[in-house]
């Protein structure tokens, strides 16, 4: 295990605390190195990585839906929380993410039957998904990339079950509301109707980029 990691996205002392206390196995490190080298966003700091851990463990995740893969950086963390009978499906439009996610996987000695890879976008994906089957849903990567399928993933988790959005706090765009990017203005509007809707209980966390957390109130009926 290694306590090392990139830099903290806040720059903070504290925030640098937060990056050396979520220490990452060396499959982690093995891991975020090759996904560093390939284009496209870099994998989630292991803050994000740590608190994704524990919602999976908090809830005994079975069933996981990451978002972007991430190179197999989220996965990881992902599983280390999840149920070890637990299934974690993971859908990229990258195909060098996705191979990159493959590797993660079999060097850290995960068994085939708890990864489901999944080329392709959300939009083109998430119809094949059984709604009300998961526990928890993470999103990772630009947002307008799965912002206009926000009725689709929440339909994916159970009543209890959590969406999660990594990014919406990066560089501080979010709050200056004279950053008018498509982007910035895309996180405006996902974060604007997690938090209108009834039916879900939200929040947003400082952590790493940011996180934007989404759990469906147990008694919602959808």
């Amino acid at each position: 295990m290694s306590a090392e990691g990139p830099p903290p996205a806040g720059g903070t002392a504290e925030g640098a605390y937060a990056e050396r206390f979520a220490t990452e196995s060396d499959e982690i490190g093995a891991a975020r190195a090759r996904a560093e080298r390939l284009p496209g966003p870099p994998p989630v700091a292991p803050s994000v990585g740590a608190m994704l851990s524990v919602l999976a463990a908090s809830v005994s995740a079975r069933s996981v839906v990451s978002i972007g893969s991430g190179g197999g950086v989220t996965g990881l963390w992902l599983l280390r929380g999840m149920r070890p009978d637990g299934v974690l499906t993971a859908l990229d439009g990258d195909a060098a993410q996705l191979r990159a996610a493959r590797t993660a996987f079999t060097e850290a000695g995960i068994p085939q039957s708890r990864t489901r890879l999944i080329f392709g976008t959300p939009g083109e994906v998430l119809p094949r998904l059984s709604p009300g089957a998961y526990d928890l849903v993470c999103c990772s990567g630009p947002p307008r990339d799965y912002a206009d399928q926000l009725p689709g993933l929440l339909d994916l988790v159970h009543p209890g079950g959590t969406l999660v959005c990594h990014g919406l706090l990066a560089g501080g765009r979010i709050a200056d509301r004279t950053v008018r990017d498509p982007q910035t203005v895309a996180w405006r509007e996902l974060a604007r109707t997690v938090r209108e809707d009834e039916d879900l209980l939200s929040a947003v966390l400082p952590v790493g980029a940011g996180l934007l957390l989404a759990t469906k109130r147990p008694t919602a009926a959808r």
